[in-house]
C-alpha cells in the first residue's frame, strides 16, 4: 500500500520543465554574411588595384565609395529578387498542390500516407492522421507544401527585409578598407594601412560567420582572409602589369 502510494506522486508528476533554444535568425545572418563578405573584399580590391596604378589617396576614396554605393544597391536587389522568386514560387506551388487536393483527393491522401511511412508508421498508425488532415483542407494544403515539397512559408516582408540587411551590410563592410584613405595623405602608406585593417577584419568576420554557421571559426577565418588577400593581391598585381607597359 505504501509502495503504491509513494509512486502516485511519481505518476503525476508532469515533464520536466524544459526550454529549448534554437536559433531563429538565419535567413538574416545569411544576408549579413553575404553582404559584409562582398562589402570586405570588392572594394579592398578595387583600393589595393587603384593604389597599384599610383592613384592618390582622394581618387581611391572616391572610386571607393562610388564602388561601395553601386555594390550596396545591385546587392540589396539582388537579395530584393531573390526572395520575391521564393515567394513567387511558394505561390505557384501552392496554387498547383490546392487544385491536386481538389481533383484527385484520393491520391493526395495516399501520399499523406507515403510520406508518414518513410518515418516508420505503419497504416493503423497514420490512418487517422490522414483522416484528421482530410477534414480540414487548410492543414492539409500546409502539410502537403512542407513535408511533400519541403516548402516553408516565406514571410511577406522578407524579400525588403533582405535587401536593406544585404545593402546595409555591404556599406558596413566597403567602408572598412576605405577609412585609411580618409585619413592618409600618401597613398602607399595609406594602402598598407587598409590592407592590415581589413585583414584583420577579414579574420575577425571569418571567426563569427564560423561560429554562427556551425563551421569550425578559426578555419572559416583563415579561409575567408585568405580569399580576401588573393583578391586585393591580384588587382593590386594587374594594376601594376598594365602600369608597366
Amino acid at each position: 500500500m505504501e509502495d503504491a502510494e509513494s509512486q502516485q506522486p511519481m505518476l503525476q508528476k508532469g515533464p520536466p520543465s524544459h526550454r529549448e533554444r534554437h536559433f531563429t535568425a538565419g535567413e538574416v545572418v545569411r544576408d549579413v554574411i553575404m553582404g559584409v563578405s562582398d562589402g570586405l573584399t570588392v572594394p579592398f580590391a578595387l583600393a589595393a588595384g587603384l593604389s597599384g596604378a599610383s592613384a592618390p589617396s582622394s581618387l581611391v576614396l572616391t572610386a571607393g565609395l562610388a564602388e561601395v554605393a553601386a555594390g550596396a544597391i545591385s546587392m540589396g536587389l539582388g537579395g530584393y529578387l531573390a526572395a520575391q522568386s521564393e515567394a513567387d514560387h511558394y505561390k505557384r506551388e501552392m496554387k498547383r498542390e490546392q487544385e491536386e487536393i481538389i481533383a484527385v483527393p484520393d491520391t493526395e491522401a495516399a501520399e499523406i500516407g507515403d510520406i508518414m511511412a518513410e518515418y516508420g508508421l505503419e497504416p493503423h498508425e497514420y490512418g487517422p492522421v490522414v483522416e484528421g488532415l482530410r477534414r480540414n483542407p487548410q492543414a492539409w494544403l500546409e502539410f502537403m507544401m512542407r513535408f511533400e515539397l519541403g516548402l516553408e512559408k516565406p514571410d511577406p516582408r522578407r524579400a525588403l527585409q533582405s535587401a536593406f540587411t544585404i545593402a546595409l551590410s555591404y556599406v558596413i563592410g566597403g567602408l572598412v578598407p576605405l577609412l585609411p584613405y580618409m585619413f592618409i595623405s600618401t597613398v602607399q602608406d595609406a594602402m598598407f594601412t587598409s590592407v592590415g585593417v581589413t585583414l584583420f577584419a577579414l579574420l575577425f568576420f571569418g571567426y563569427i560567420k564560423g561560429r554562427f554557421t556551425g563551421n569550425r571559426p578559426f578555419l572559416s577565418a583563415i579561409q575567408t582572409t585568405i580569399i580576401g588577400a588573393v583578391a586585393s593581391a591580384a588587382a593590386y598585381g594587374m594594376a601594376k602589369a598594365v602600369q608597366a607597359r
